[in-house]
């Protein structure tokens, strides 16, 4: 009775121990695989690129349209993606740049003359923002001053903001690294997808893609295969 007792006990403590190593693990699996879903601070900046490039990517079609002799051309495309430029990309995304990371390479006198030039361009860039916004009406349209206004404006956006985002991505993006922290760096991640849901919602990134996906398939510039050259 005595050895069955203490066999009891022994297996009792056993399986405590399993049962406390095995929750152990699943805690730390847990934490690893939230981690990796996490978005880096310099990869969330850099896919909210890829929205302004396939805005770019509209701009240009509505640009052909413009300049087509089709007198007749829908500003509801042009108008949306104004909108997003200004609440998901100015608003947001250089925010986040204007707030975090501008002035941590200034007190750290790293890329200080990229610095001014990228705050410059998005000042530059939100005033374009405002003519576009202001001439993307039918009214503004039939306006032979208003259409050329237009395409100025999106010409000017077009040509300062690829190869703005492009020295972002290769050079100021992967530059962050040097001047901060990992703790730091994963703060700034975090901070980042807060602010996202903050303002854009559960959907956050995401359905800020849908929206630029439907202004797309409005436009028949949605599939990827269209831009496939016949060769």
């Amino acid at each position: 009775m005595s050895t069955t007792r203490r066999s009891f006990i022994h297996s009792l403590g056993a399986g405590t121990a399993g049962i406390a190593l095995t929750t152990s693990l699943t805690t730390s699996l847990i934490a690893q695989e939230t981690k990796e879903e996490d978005v880096a601070p310099a990869e969330d900046l850099m896919r909210e690129h890829g929205v302004l490039n396939r805005i770019l990517l509209i701009y240009g079609e509505v640009q052909r349209q413009l300049r087509s002799s089709k007198p007749d051309v829908n500003p509801e495309p042009l108008k949306k993606s104004a909108g997003i430029i200004r609440h998901f990309i100015e608003d947001y995304h250089e925010k986040l740049e204007e707030d975090h990371l501008f002035p941590r390479f200034e007190q750290a006198g790293k890329l200080i003359e990229l610095v001014k030039v990228l705050r410059q361009q998005h000042d530059a860039g939100r005033k374009l923002t405002d003519t576009i916004l202001h001439h993307a009406s039918a009214a503004s349209l039939k306006q032979p001053h208003g259409r050329k206004q237009l395409i100025g404006a999106i010409d000017q956006f077009i040509y300062m903001y690829r190869p703005h985002e492009a020295r972002e991505d290769t050079v100021l993006f992967p530059a962050l690294h040097g001047i901060v922290s990992a703790n730091e760096y994963d703060a700034l991640g975090e901070d980042f997808e807060r602010k996202e849901h903050e303002l854009f919602g559960k959907e956050g990134f995401e359905g800020v893609v849908d929206q630029v996906a439907g202004i797309e398939k409005s436009l028949g510039i949605y599939e990827l295969s269209k831009f496939t050259p016949k060769l």
